[in-house]
């Protein structure tokens, strides 16, 4: 099939965090997005004047069509983590959708942003949903470039914003043992630079990349990183006592405006997410900053 020579970047999740930043990445590139939403109103004003959005929900497949219809390389940056019911079961249908949708259409490439974690370890419910919709969307034949992340650090990043309203608000914490497991934390900057990156990563076979700055940290290194950035002391008394249930309890008392999806997201902290693969350093030429400067910017911004 022959292809148009400049055919769309398609966008789902433009109205999240990562999506929303990836927009105005890609407008600033010249590049001709068409937004896929299910209110479109909520983009209305967030697009600039040669961004389409069309109409399109993952739930309903007949609606996604349209949508695909004239795509060259198509994001998918979704999740159902703040949707009513079961969020696993309902990103695995989602992706399926999506996947044979972009099938039909011939999309080239399918670019995908997950998490990290180790498939030997037992990952917490949403590591695990989000490795499983990789393997979804792969399973359509459409070739997937997936990126697995830790936590991104950027003014908005949810979990970004967890650390930030609790260092904010407590000098001093009684912390579960989660804040002692490794993460490696990249900056949204260098998120999407390799999200971008990835439109004309050579090559047609589905690849799965580990991405991470260069420092490795616990919670708690990173709290009291942006501890000494804010000029604030901070405590940090580390007990076993608080699993994930009580944590997440605590979490919402704390944080109540990121009770919803954070209770989901402290289950996956007891989890390392740290980068084993180097492949990425190897395929790209990006070199993603560390974590202080990472902060810095974030407070900056």
């Amino acid at each position: 099939m022959n292809r148009p020579e400049r055919r769309r970047v398609l966008l789902t999740g433009a109205t999240g965090y990562i999506g929303g930043a990836l927009l105005t990445a890609l407008e600033q590139r010249g590049l001709p997005v068409r937004c896929l939403a299910r209110n479109p109103q909520r983009l209305a004003d967030r697009v600039s004047d040669s961004t389409e959005i069309r109409q399109a929900d993952l739930r309903e497949p007949d609606s996604l069509d349209l949508g695909l219809e004239d795509v060259d390389v198509a994001y998918y940056l979704v999740h159902s983590m703040g949707e009513p019911g079961r969020f696993d079961k309902a990103d695995r249908q989602a992706a399926k959708n999506f996947g044979q949708a972009a099938r039909r259409a011939d999309v080239r490439r399918i670019i995908y942003l997950g998490g990290l974690g180790s498939d030997a370890e037992t990952l917490s419910p949403h590591l695990r949903s989000r490795h499983e919709v990789g393997e979804v969307l792969r399973a359509s034949g459409v070739p997937v470039i997936e990126f697995r992340a830790s936590i991104v650090i950027g003014k908005g990043s949810l979990s970004f914003e967890l650390v930030r309203a609790l260092v904010d608000r407590l000098p001093v914490m009684i912390c579960p043992k989660w804040v002692g497991t490794l993460a490696q934390p990249i900056a949204i900057d260098d998120v999407l630079d390799y999200l971008i990156a990835a439109i004309v990563l050579p090559g047609t076979a589905s690849k799965v990349f580990e991405i991470g700055g260069p420092d490795q940290v616990t919670y708690g290194q990173l709290m009291q990183e942006y501890a000494r950035q804010r000029g604030l002391r901070r405590w940090l008394i580390s007990v076993p006592v608080l699993t994930p249930r009580l944590s997440s309890l605590w979490l919402g008392l704390v944080t109540p405006v990121y009770a919803q999806v954070g209770r989901i997201l402290v289950e996956s902290m007891r989890n390392p997410t740290v980068v084993h693969d180097q492949s990425a350093l190897q395929a790209f030429s990006l070199r993603p900053r560390g974590v202080a400067d990472a902060v810095r910017e974030a407070l900056t911004r």
